[in-house]
This record gives C-alpha cells, sequence and structure tokens, in this order.
C-alpha cells in the first residue's frame, strides 16, 4: 500500500536551476542567485487515507475489538456467567446446564475462536496503518532535508556575493582616498582618521 503520488519514486527528484532567478546589478557585474522548484507531493493525511481504505471485514474487526477490549464487554460477560452458573446451581430452577457446566465451557470457546482471529485481523489492519504513517513521516523527512539543503546553498552564495560586495566596497573606499588626497591631502587625513575612529568602536 502506497500513499506516494507516484509508484516509481519515493520522493521527487528536485530541479535546480542556476542560470534562472534574481539578477541583481552593481557596477556592471551581475549576481544570479539559485532557484528551488518546490514540486513536493501534497500533505497527506494517513488516518483518511487509511479510513478510505478500509473494507466491510476490517471495519467489523475493528468493531468487534473494540467492544471485547473494554471494560463494558468484561463486566457483562462476567455477570452473565455468574447468573448462567447460579441459575444452573440452584434447584429451585431448572438445570439445563448442571455441573461441570459443559453447554458453558462450549459457548466460551466457541467466543475465543471467533473472537481471536477477529482481533488479530485488527491487529494487522493497525500494522499496516503504522506502515503508512513510517512511510509519510520518511517522505516528509526527505522533503525536509531537501528544504535544509536549499536553504543553506542559498546561504552559502549569499555570503559569497557579500563578500564580493564587501571587497568591492573596500576597493571603492581606497579609490576614493587616493582621489580626495590627490585633491585635498588634509581632508583625507581626517577622513582616514574618522574611519579608524569608526572601526575602533564598531570592534569595542
Amino acid at each position: 500500500m502506497d500513499i506516494s503520488p507516484s509508484t516509481d519514486t519515493v520522493v521527487p527528484k528536485h530541479v535546480r536551476s542556476h542560470g534562472e532567478g534574481h539578477t541583481l546589478l552593481l557596477e556592471g557585474k551581475h549576481f544570479k542567485f539559485p532557484t528551488f522548484k518546490h514540486n513536493h507531493p501534497a500533505v497527506i493525511n494517513v488516518n483518511e487515507v487509511a479510513a478510505e481504505r478500509m473494507t466491510l471485514g476490517q471495519k467489523v474487526a475493528d468493531r468487534v475489538a473494540a467492544t471485547m477490549g473494554s471494560w463494558k464487554f468484561i463486566i457483562s460477560q462476567a455477570f452473565l456467567m455468574i447468573l448462567w452458573v447460579t441459575f444452573n446451581s440452584v434447584a429451585l430452577f431448572l438445570h439445563f446446564d448442571g455441573y461441570p457446566f459443559i453447554l458453558l465451557n462450549l459457548a466460551m470457546s466457541a467466543q475465543a475462536a471467533f473472537a481471536t482471529p477477529l482481533i488479530m485481523m485488527s491487529q494487522n489492519r493497525q500494522a499496516e496503518k503504522d506502515r503508512l504513517t513510517a512511510q509519510n513521516d520518511y517522505q516528509t523527512d526527505c522533503k525536509g532535508e531537501e528544504e535544509i539543503r536549499h536553504i543553506m546553498d542559498h546561504l552559502d552564495h549569499q555570503d559569497e556575493l557579500i563578500l564580493q560586495i564587501v571587497k568591492r566596497l573596500e576597493e571603492q573606499h581606497m579609490e576614493m582616498r587616493e582621489q580626495l588626497a590627490r585633491l585635498d591631502p588634509a581632508t583625507a587625513k581626517q577622513l582616514g582618521a574618522d574611519v579608524q575612529q569608526m572601526a575602533t568602536e564598531h570592534t569595542e
């Protein structure tokens, strides 16, 4: 039983295109960010899928297992057994099942013979549902891993672009200082002192 839309692959392959995406123009240089196609399958509710695929026999088995696995059934059965034994033990009544209560033992054995397979059917269905849940969790983990990998790649790309921008700004700053030094050496010296003071304040 497969809950994925495609039976050939568990998780679809994501297509990454480095040739497409947003383009930023800075000083005549184009920086391209990688794109990621989020074509994941829709989120699946395992409970709804299991309920839709349940047969009539599985529904009956679940109902029987839920009924027999309750205190209401145990108390009712114990009350009927006490009533049965009392009715066939008191001399005032007709003993249709006298000691050692063979008919009662036959009825209990028949109940156990039919109840055991039904309970096992219910347990098998629950095991199948657990398998579906595990498969859905695996697919969700795969999708999350793909998303995280894309985020980390995007952050690495951003770090590389930021370093390039900072390097370019430093080059422009040095060019401006050189041009300013040629025009006004005193102002260039004062500007250098101000920049050094600002850098010291930021480091502190």
